[in-house]
């Protein structure tokens, strides 16, 4: 008994840590950062000009801490079409995930589409193991204002370190193959990137699953 007690003791300790060392994530320099993606000016203000970005009304709502980017990503899609749950707070409001605020290890694709779920009745899709073309056919759909995208990808592929992250996407500038991400990190802040780099950056492997996006409409 007693060593069974402590296996389980050893266990959730490891698990504790674990969790914590996930909030603090490889610190990904502001000059790295800069470098990686694109900030240029004129073109950040045409894609937050195209009608799904608009729509957020050219601000995102920051996640709280660095668990919570999956709940932050939805609250600020929910805001963007004008629905009730549009904080981290109350997206999760209805469901048993994060009840301390804290979302050990973070949400899955599929765990963060079933908090979706809980909160709004639009229709929630996940989708996993795309092509490039596959990709880039979907991202055609991102400026339509009736449908909403979330990405889950890895960090270390764009910028040389980090973990898995979501947030939305808010536009896709087809003539220059650049999207819009609405990063949900304040660090980061929205972003531009290569099509090909973000595809590689969600084509990674979370657990079992390979990452990929949540469709909202």
């Amino acid at each position: 008994m007693k060593r069974t007690l402590s296996i389980a003791a050893v266990t959730l300790v490891v698990a504790f840590v674990a969790g914590v060392m996930f909030l603090i994530p490889p610190t990904v320099p502001p000059e790295v950062i800069e470098r990686s993606v694109i900030h240029e000016q004129t073109l950040l203000e045409k894609s937050w000009l195209l009608p799904t970005a608009s729509a957020f009304g050219h601000y995102v709502a920051y996640q709280s801490n660095q668990s919570l980017c999956g709940p932050a990503s939805i609250a600020n899609i929910l805001r963007s079409f004008g629905e009730p749950a549009d904080t981290e707070k109350k997206v999760l409001a209805h469901t048993t995930k994060c009840w301390s605020g804290i979302c050990f290890f973070g949400l899955s694709l599929d765990e963060l589409a079933d908090v979706t779920r809980t909160a709004t009745k639009r229709s929630v899709t996940v989708l996993r193991d795309l092509t490039p073309e596959a990709f880039r056919d979907e991202l055609r759909h991102v400026n339509d204002p009736c449908r909403r995208y979330v990405i889950n990808f890895s960090r270390a592929p764009i910028f040389g370190s980090g973990v898995g992250h979501h947030s939305p996407i808010g536009s896709y500038l087809e003539a220059e193959d650049l999207v819009l991400v609405l990063d949900v990190n304040e660090k980061f802040k929205p972003w531009l990137v290569e099509r090909s780099r973000l595809y590689d950056a969600m084509n990674t492997v979370d657990g079992d699953k390979k990452r990929g996006l949540l469709r909202i409409e």
